[in-house]
């Protein structure tokens, strides 16, 4: 047998002997890809001092991957299942070690924010294809499980990120938070060599590159929009950016409604399991990483944990999402997917309005319980729902399904920072202004309402005052934490308020095993009378409550009446 993975997954007779060994790798991808993420919420802070950057700087340096990595993927994924999608991995993994090497050598906020965005161009090429290559790989019998690792690979990044940035941090500058990437993209690019089988979409024909064009231009302008304008202020490039977003997302839906082979057939989104999926995972990631945004920086500023502290106290959530992971592999069979993503909603937004309930007297314990409840949350709602949207799409489309899943997950947490981060902004200024508002100069109130970092760095400064003193620095600590706090309380009373109406709109449209089990047999029967063949492994059948429940005869017919089901 040869050393490298040469025969493509096409041509295999039968299931892929190192495929385990093969998701260990996607897994490892995945990893880097959303570590590059939570790291720099415990480097920001040694960032903004060596940087001097201002609030929309800090801003743009964690948003600057944001963009290009929601809009990107869902194109980048059709290119992937066109040509390679194993190719795709691997540049997309040698892009995103580019742009982490120019991060580390960055010494200017311009240069920091374009390396961000290039490792971000490098994540929208990976992430879809680390998921396209798992469904190509693994049989129907095996995917569940395997997408169960490949979600409880994200939770478990939200932990270690921070974690490894801040052991780094302890002996070594911020720079080394991106060279870290460096050696993992490399075991990546060799382990997807010699274990990941080559595989690309069979009779895909022409790439639909015009709705290619006008999902980037959407989803990027959104995403712009509600990141500049929730911060700082509705401007006219804010409100521009809303206007083309909604102007190309009306274009983009009447384009591929008319195209013969869209980039993403809309048409989907009247399944319920799919679009009911999407639903899932927009709100949930929305209020939970909106959550986990906030709650660190409570750990940081106001408890006062160190980089390396604050990863080692996140580490309890990545243990949630494990346990999370092995009960829906138990639970989804048995109850249907539909149980397992609500009840997983519900307990993620308990776990939000628990958050309301911290004061400036709170300590680590009152996060703990919350992060726990959202980490096993993940574990259990996530998988069956990245299930139900893979399930939806054929095999000539599984990058498309995989940028689809990715978008909706970047876009929900990329909307739960910006939302909820302004909101809390607004309630920490207002709060302050009230109760400090007449103790300070104008400039330097201006400075602390900036943010929980800014009001602690006036105190340091009134601290130093001759006229002041530790007594007046020490009242504005107080008010600086008693305002952070208020304002994550109001702002967890909000987020819980969104995910609890998520998760009912997500009870109202996915459908029961019931209604499930009479659409599947519906369409069994026409594909029999069709004579349509059906996959030894049952991929046309989901036998485990999955996300094909709710497909009915006519999935899979694109616009022009062509079966677009495909043989894996």
């Amino acid at each position: 047998m040869s050393l490298l993975a040469q025969t493509p997954v096409e041509k295999m007779t039968g299931p892929y002997t190192r495929r385990w060994w093969a998701l260990l790798v996607l897994c490892l991808s995945l990893l880097v890809v959303v570590m590059a993420n939570t790291s720099l919420i415990v480097a920001a802070p040694d960032m903004t001092r060596d940087l001097n950057l201002s609030s929309s700087d800090l801003q743009w340096v964690i948003d600057g991957y944001t963009v290009p990595y929601a809009a990107l993927m869902l194109v980048l994924g059709a290119i992937g299942d066109k040509y390679s999608r194993r190719g795709a991995l691997i540049a997309g993994l040698v892009i995103f070690g580019g742009g982490a090497v120019m991060g580390s050598l960055a010494d200017g906020t311009g240069l920091v924010i374009a390396a961000r965005a290039v490792m971000g161009v490098g994540a929208a090429v990976v992430m879809p294809a680390t998921l396209s290559l798992l469904v190509a790989t693994f049989p129907r019998a095996e995917r569940a499980r395997a997408i169960t690792a490949w979600t409880a690979t994200s939770g478990l990044a939200i932990a270690v990120g921070p974690l490894v940035a801040g052991r780094l941090l302890e002996d070594h500058a911020w720079g080394s938070t991106f060279l870290i990437n460096v050696p993992i993209v490399a075991v990546a690019i060799v382990g997807a060599l010699l274990l990941v089988p080559p595989s690309k979409a069979r009779d895909m024909g022409r790439i639909d590159y015009v709705g290619g064009l006008l999902s980037i231009v959407s989803v990027g302008c959104l995403v712009y929009a509600t990141i500049e304008g929730p911060h700082f202020g509705w401007g006219a490039g804010p409100v521009t950016a809303a206007v083309v977003a909604a102007v190309g997302l009306l274009a983009f839906v009447w384009w591929e409604l008319r195209h013969p082979r869209p980039m993403l057939d809309v048409r989907k989104f009247r399944l319920r399991p799919f679009s009911g999926s999407m639903l899932a995972v927009l709100f949930f990631f929305f209020g939970t990483f909106g959550a986990i945004y906030y709650s660190t920086q409570f750990l940081q500023f106001v408890l006062g944990y160190g980089p390396l502290e604050t990863g080692v106290r996140l580490l309890p959530l990545a243990g949630a999402v494990f346990v999370g992971a092995a009960l829906t592999g138990r639970l989804t069979p048995l109850l249907g997917m539909k149980a397992s993503v609500v009840a997983g909603m519900a307990i993620g937004t308990a776990g939000v309005l628990l958050l309301t309930q911290v004061d400036k007297g709170s300590t680590y314990t009152d996060f703990l319980a919350p992060m726990m409840m959202l980490g096993f949350a993940i574990g259990l709602s996530v998988s069956p729902a990245t299930d139900a949207i893979m399930d939806s799409f054929p095999e000539a489309e599984l990058g498309v399904g995989g940028g689809a899943n990715d978008t909706a997950l970047e876009l929900g947490a990329s909307l739960g920072i910006a939302v909820l981060g302004s909101l809390l902004g607004t309630s920490y200024r207002d709060e302050l202004t009230d109760l400090a508002g007449g103790q300070l100069p104008a400039a330097a109130l201006d400075t602390a309402k900036d943010s929980v970092g800014g009001g602690l760095a006036v105190a340091e400064q009134v601290a130093k005052d001759p006229t002041a003193g530790p007594q007046q620095a020490q009242a504005l600590v107080d008010a600086v934490n008693q305002a952070f706090a208020h304002g994550v309380a109001q702002t967890s009373m909000v987020g819980g308020i969104v995910m609890a109406a998520g998760a009912l709109i997500v009870l109202a449209v996915l459908p029961g095993r019931s209604g499930g089990r009479k659409r599947r047999s519906k369409g069994s029967a026409t594909e029999g009378a069709e004579g349509a063949s059906v996959e030894a492994d049952g991929s046309s059948v989901e036998a485990e409550g999955s996300s094909v429940e709710g497909v009915d005869a006519t999935e899979g017919v694109g616009a022009t009446g062509e079966s677009r089901t495909g043989v894996r």
